[in-house]
């Protein structure tokens, strides 16, 4: 990372030029040969998607999905007037493109008016399903439609066929979190150019991610959502990323660094930590290829990229702008501007001190609260959104209240049965199913059956009583298909397949309750392990996948508490409440546990680094909570402020996304990380580092040689200056471990260790202390061994007498060096007495995390 970063910085004119060929050639190619998103809804092996796939076959002319004109006429529909412009209307959606048929509620063989006579619907049969519907069809029916109402007169048009094409995306919430991004970045850093370069980067990125996915749509089919979603993780992560290291830099400069050493710094602590962030995210995006829906392979694929490109970004771009801004990153100061020096007299030092006396109610409260919020979360239902839950803004909402007042809320959502046919013309199986039906409770009406021109395949439509997103819909629905259907067709040689909106609907609620334990598994396992490595111990894993569970629950809770109960809905702008949709769960944990682990490892790398230089858990705890908080609390901000202005949008999905992330986010950033982590971490002390002995020798050692260079000078001075007298000690050389080239640029621990004296105590309102070793093996005292060399022998135990105290020694270039070379320049050789004078023997400096391949040897 430290060889990159420097290449970065000292050709950073040509880096930046590349980067602004390679993301405008890649806009230009996706504007001339990009292919448009594809929404592919199918469900493999589910029934739902078997019987789709026999009306292709053998009905083509009902296989596509249909749209709904509703309209009510104050005088009665079969008025003269009223008819001749309702039968006009529909002679011009009849000659659209991809529309099959209409059929008129004047034909005698369809009738369909209500029995008042004041409301009727006609239907338009596509030849595609609603995914494959052009937005300018669609354009083209709604214009149809609102042309064709007049005074007496309402016209509508509902139906899923229409619901997903042409539908407007969240520009509003993107360019609200672009504003808000720029607003707390300015309030954070106190500098204008500071706070520019982080929207910069993410930018950059982002305009590269969305170029590629276009690209890629030409070979993979991508949703006509999934830039919408990487939009808005790329945006976020990206802010975030390059917050956390242009704030790294800052602190390298104001330490008295040079533009390219701070940026070293920089790349070498914070620039490794996002590599690793990223990884988490792209873990948990990757456990929606576990599902087997195309669907959810699209909307992977794309928030993979927009994390993968921002990763890179902010490894490669970022410290080549640094090398542009240079010192100049203070410019244009924003009030009296903003320092990244002396977090030790911060309001976060004082309040994690304040957490870390009182441990044990800090962990009570919050875990409580958070277990308080996920308790609506066990009534979750997974379900369908149907056009009942759009504002009553909307054409689909209006037209839907029509359809359930003039006939009932069951033709908002009939089941198609599709039945196979024995043989051409024997349509004893199709009578026994009609009778059935019809006796069974729930059943409002069942439609003729209706024969293909083979008369080998027909089909059934089966109208509920209740509305589509009604739990009474799914009973009677698995009733229908598991015993009804079957025992009317015994010994007849039929099959039938239950199909429609409806049915798949809940086939795919079915699907996801069934997965939905694989899938969290899945992203847990491997986002443990991977804290495993790079942290090297266990309880910090298992610590943060609890954590993480807990905020991921309580936003559960909250998304259940107002759109399936109702709790302040009205705050939100939705009038009806209903289930959950069944895709929501899993695209909640994929982003907030992703999100999540981000805070996670920005906080416990810090935290993990000061231990290893101060020997001290505590201390650790205090001074990573004191320097990171201000940035999470920044990148959380935005990420809240983006995510919660979807609530402004209609979209009921929209909304559902926008609440259950900002206040996943909020609460992972405010209880979480300020509240538990500090309480979980003092408790458990030095056994946060511990790690079996048998478990250190199997798992690689997640670290880049000779890569803690310059982080180590620039940490001495930080040590100097807050602590005293600090100690140097060169890494010691470790055998390669065959690891991919990912793991091996992860954040490894830096190689600074304390000083065992006196006046290096911290004084923080505490009686000064000896650092402590982490638990595991006995230190060595021998320094190590070069790779396929012998050992060196053992340092000699007793102290050398103070009269004969070593002269000192100048240190080696970088800041490294031996115990001797860390006191050289010094007026005065600090003088020890020996063990049988009666002073106290200096400890060995603290190891690593888990007994080795942490501080380094000695």
């Amino acid at each position: 990372m430290e060889r990159l970063a420097r290449w970065c910085h000292r050709r950073r004119r040509a880096v930046l030029l590349l980067w602004v060929l390679v993301v405008a050639g890649t806009v230009a190619a996706a504007a001339n040969v990009g292919s448009d998103p594809v929404n592919d809804f199918t469900v493999p092996d589910t029934e739902s998607q078997r019987a789709v796939d026999v009306l292709r076959e053998r009905f083509p002319a009902r296989a596509g999905d249909t749209a709904n004109v509703v309209f009510r006429a104050e005088d009665g529909v079969r008025d003269p007037a009223v008819q001749e412009r309702v039968e006009q209307a529909l002679l011009h959606l009849s000659v659209l493109e991809h529309v099959q048929d209409v059929m008129s509620p004047y034909d005698p063989a369809t009738p369909t008016v209500s029995a008042d006579g004041a409301i009727a619907f006609a239907v338009v049969q596509f030849d595609v399903e609603s995914p494959d519907i052009p937005a300018r069809v669609a354009d083209e029916v709604r214009e149809i439609v609102a042309g064709a109402s007049a005074p007496g007169l309402q016209v509508e048009v509902g139906g899923q066929a229409l619901r997903f094409a042409g539908r407007e995306g969240p520009s509003r919430s993107e360019l609200v979190g672009i504003v808000a991004a720029v607003v707390v970045l300015l309030f954070t850093f106190g500098s204008v150019v500071a706070a520019g370069l982080p929207i910069l980067t993410a930018l950059f990125a982002l305009g590269f991610g969305l170029a590629l996915i276009a690209l890629v749509t030409n070979v993979v089919d991508i949703p006509d959502f999934a830039p919408q979603v990487a939009t808005m993780i790329g945006l976020g992560v990206g802010i975030d990323y390059a917050l956390l290291i242009v704030t790294r830099f800052r602190q390298g400069l104001h330490g008295g660094l040079s533009s390219e050493d701070a940026t070293a710094v920089a790349m070498t602590t914070s620039g490794r930590a996002v590599l690793f962030a990223g990884t988490t995210v792209v873990i948990s995006m990757s456990g929606l290829f576990l599902m087997g829906m195309p669907i959810f392979h699209g909307l992977a694929f794309g928030a993979i990229t927009a994390v993968v490109l921002t990763m890179v970004a902010a490894t490669t771009l970022l410290p080549a702008v640094l090398g542009f801004a240079g010192p100049a990153v203070d410019k244009l100061p924003i009030g009296r501007g903003r320092r990244e020096t002396g977090h030790r007299g911060s309001a976060w030092f004082r309040w994690s001190r304040l957490v870390q006396r009182r441990p044990w109610p800090a962990v009570v409260a919050g875990a409580g609260l958070l277990l308080l919020l996920a308790v609506p979360a066990l009534s979750m239902r997974l379900g369908s959104v149907d056009d009942g839950t759009e504002p009553t803004s909307s054409t689909f909402r209006r037209a839907y209240d029509l359809l359930a007042e003039g006939f009932g809320p069951g033709f908002n959502g009939p089941f198609l049965a599709v039945v196979e046919l024995p043989g051409p013309g024997e349509t004893e199986a199709t009578d026994r199913l009609v009778e059935a039906f019809a006796a069974a409770d729930g059943v409002a009406l069942v439609a003729p059956p209706e024969l293909n021109p083979d008369g080998d395949t027909a089909m059934v439509a089966v109208i509920p009583e209740t509305s589509p997103q009604s739990e009474a819909t799914d009973r009677l629905f698995h009733h229908l298909r598991r015993d009804v259907a079957p025992a009317a067709v015994e010994g007849t040689g039929a099959r039938v397949f239950f199909g429609g909106i409806t049915a798949a609907s809940i086939d795919v609620a079915d699907l996801v309750g069934d997965r939905l334990g694989v899938f969290m598994g899945g992203v847990l396992v491997l986002s443990f392990l991977l804290l495993l490595v790079v942290f090297r111990s266990v309880l910090v894993p298992v610590k943060a996948v609890l954590v993480n569970l807990l905020s991921i629950g309580a936003a559960y809770g909250i998304v259940v508490a107002v759109f399936q109960w109702g709790w302040a809905k009205e705050l939100i702008g939705i009038d009806r409440t209903g289930p959950i949709l069944s895709m929501v769960p899993m695209w909640l944990f994929a982003i907030l546990f992703g999100l999540s682990m981000d805070y996670e490892v920005f906080l416990i790398s810090r935290i993990q680094e000061e231990y290893l230089r101060t020997g001290d858990n505590g201390l650790a705890v205090a001074d990573g909570l004191a320097v990171t908080a201000r940035v999470i609390t920044a990148a959380a901000t935005i990420m809240v402020t983006v995510f919660a202005s979807f609530v402004l949008n209609d979209d009921r999905i929209l909304k559902l996304f926008g609440v259950g992330l900002a206040s996943a986010i909020f609460l992972d950033a405010v209880v979480v990380r300020t509240l538990l982590v500090p309480a979980t971490m003092e408790l458990l002390g030095r056994a946060n580092w511990w790690l079996p002995r048998w478990l250190d020798r199997i798992i690689p050692h997640v670290s880049v040689e000779r890569e803690g260079v310059v982080a180590r000078h620039v940490l001495e001075e930080e040590v100097r200056e807050e602590l005293g007298e600090v100690e140097l000690v060169e890494p010691a050389a470790r055998p390669s471990s065959p690891l991919l080239v990912l793991l091996v640029l992860l954040p490894g621990p830096p190689r600074l260790t304390r000083a065992a004296s006196a006046r290096a105590a911290v004084t923080d309102g505490r009686p000064p202390r000896p650092p402590a070793r982490p638990p595991g093996p006995a230190p060595r005292r021998c320094a190590a061994r070069p790779r396929g060399g012998a050992r060196r022998p053992p340092r000699p135990r007793r102290r050398r007498p103070a009269a004969r105290c070593a002269r000192p020694r100048a240190a080696p270039p970088g800041g490294g060096g031996t115990r001797a070379g860390a006191a050289a320049g010094s007026a005065r050789c600090p003088r020890r007495r020996s063990r049988r004078g009666g002073g106290r023997r200096e400890r060995p400096p603290p190891r690593g995390p888990g007994g080795s391949g942490g501080a380094g040897s000695w």
